[in-house]
């Protein structure tokens, strides 16, 4: 749910605004994750903040700094830049707005193919590239804390096409790489509430059909 400041305009929008011009005019592909992506497929919760990807073979940590700092967008962390770097994921703030950014440093296969497979979508007023529903909850999985999977068992009841073959796939994947197997058997675990008519109950009851953030959720 965006959050708003005086005048009824909504914080998020801007940043998101301010963002998405950002990274269109770096050229380097880009996508929005997280919770707006989360909201923009329909289901109800509750962010403050914005997280993207950006394809860390498109774009060096300095270039992408200045990019976004000819738009109100500066690092709110000190040594951003060397952060960015160790830990790909550069920590930002909308200066006009006060919201923060994470934009994250995609190098992966997977990060890659949902790059190219996100699709324009609204958040209130304002069209970005978006992750597919099918790729958030494999993002969820490998994240993996307890919003997150509350996030990926909403998108899966809500998104029953979601080819979750292709998805656990995706995950054992990462898992593999990340030498944690324990996130594939989260996943399976929370697949199975989802696709189970009772288990569902508690993400359903999140999930609602899409409509626009900008609305009191």
């Amino acid at each position: 749910m965006p959050k708003k400041r005086a005048g009824g305009e909504s914080l998020l929008e801007g940043a998101l605004a301010a963002l998405a011009l950002a990274l269109t005019k770096s050229g380097a592909p880009w996508m929005i994750i997280g919770g707006i992506a989360v909201i923009a497929h329909g289901v109800r919760r509750f962010t403050t903040d914005i997280d993207a990807a950006v394809r860390g073979d498109a774009i060096s940590v300095d270039r992408l700094i200045a990019a976004l700092d000819r738009h109100e967008i500066i690092p709110r962390i000190r040594n951003a830049s060397t952060f960015a770097k160790e830990n790909l994921v550069l920590l930002a703030r909308h200066a006009p707005t006060g919201v923060d950014l994470d934009v994250s440093l995609a190098w992966s296969t997977f990060e890659h193919d949902a790059i190219e497979a996100a699709e324009r979508t609204a958040f209130g007023r304002v069209q970005v590239p978006m992750s597919t529903a099918e790729d958030l909850v494999v993002f969820k999985a490998i994240a993996g804390r307890p919003r997150d999977i509350d996030d990926a068992e909403a998108l899966l009841v809500l998104h029953p096409r979601i080819d979750v073959k292709r998805a656990r796939g995706r995950v054992a994947e990462l898992a593999a790489l990340a030498e944690a197997p324990e996130l594939l058997d989260g996943f399976d675990a929370f697949v199975a509430r989802a696709r189970s008519g009772g288990a569902a109950e508690e993400p359903r009851r999140r999930a609602v059909k899409r409509r626009s953030p900008r609305k009191p959720l």
